[in-house]
């Protein structure tokens, strides 16, 4: 799969030429040595996590937790609670007396994850649908634009974050308890979206016309039509990425899905 690095961080250049790395610093007030401790983990955990999304770690790529340590300038005891964080995540693979590695694309589990978010957001499309007030139609125009104002640039979290808000709002309307699955399940697929759009240059473009697809039928309160824009719309990023990780693969959790929700139109 073809992938664009990202540029390395200064942190990690100053170490890799053998000067000091400047260290992680501790947010939030002056807690005491075991709550700095645990934030300071949160912080090297999502230091890497990022690099792990951006591709910046590749898939399969193996980690020391002493050489990460070095060259994110803090010492063994947070890296090892980052290390414990990722592989809950699933994002990395660590045995002991092994060394860790960056996990590479499960097609099982990326076609049960994208079956899943299709049911599911495909439903809470249809409750909220035509629920929606002008200014929620409002908020995701604007999430749109800065999305596309974003796309391709050097601005991920930022685009990321868009997204995310894009399709919160049209699923709104449903209860704590699915919030929270399609929540984790956004989380989970997030690096399945960057995969997409580091292998296949042209789904930035596809994916901001299905985005104002999806927008227009909210505004036209075309609840049938929302509920298919967004099945095809989850379905084309699981396929894409399965296609080019693992061709071999049926994906046969996101077709029915797709089937179901989409009315089978990929």
């Amino acid at each position: 799969m073809s992938r664009r690095r990202g540029e390395t961080p200064e942190e990690l250049r100053s170490a890799d030429n053998g000067s000091k790395a400047v260290p992680f610093e501790s947010t939030g007030g002056t807690p005491g040595p075991a709550a700095g401790g645990r934030r300071l983990a949160l912080d090297v955990h999502g230091r890497l996590r990022e690099m792990i999304l951006s591709g910046e770690l590749a898939p399969g790529s193996a980690l020391l937790q002493a050489e990460m340590a070095r060259k994110l300038g803090v010492s063994r005891t947070p890296m090892r609670e980052a290390f414990r964080l990722l592989q809950e995540e699933g994002l990395i693979d660590a045995q002991p007396d092994q060394r860790a590695r960056v996990r590479a694309v499960d097609p099982k589990d990326l076609d049960g994850v994208y079956g899943a978010r299709i049911m599911l957001e495909a439903l809470a499309v249809s409750v909220t649908a035509k629920s929606l007030a002008p200014e929620d139609l409002q908020r995701m125009g604007e999430a749109l634009k800065r999305m596309q104002e974003l796309a391709g640039g050097d601005r991920a979290e930022e685009w990321h974050a868009a997204h995310k808000e894009f399709h919160r709002i049209p699923t709104q309307a449903v209860g704590p308890h699915l919030q929270r699955m399609l929540a984790s399940l956004g989380e989970h697929s997030e690096r399945y979206i960057r995969l997409a759009q580091l292998g296949v240059p042209s789904s930035w473009a596809r994916a901001h016309a299905e985005h104002e697809a999806l927008l227009e039928a909210l505004r036209l309160s075309d609840q049938g039509e929302a509920v298919r824009v967004i099945a095809r719309h989850l379905a084309r990023t699981a396929l894409n990425v399965l296609a080019d990780a693992a061709p071999e693969y049926e994906p046969a959790a996101t077709r029915s899905a797709l089937g179901i929700a989409g009315n089978g139109q990929a």
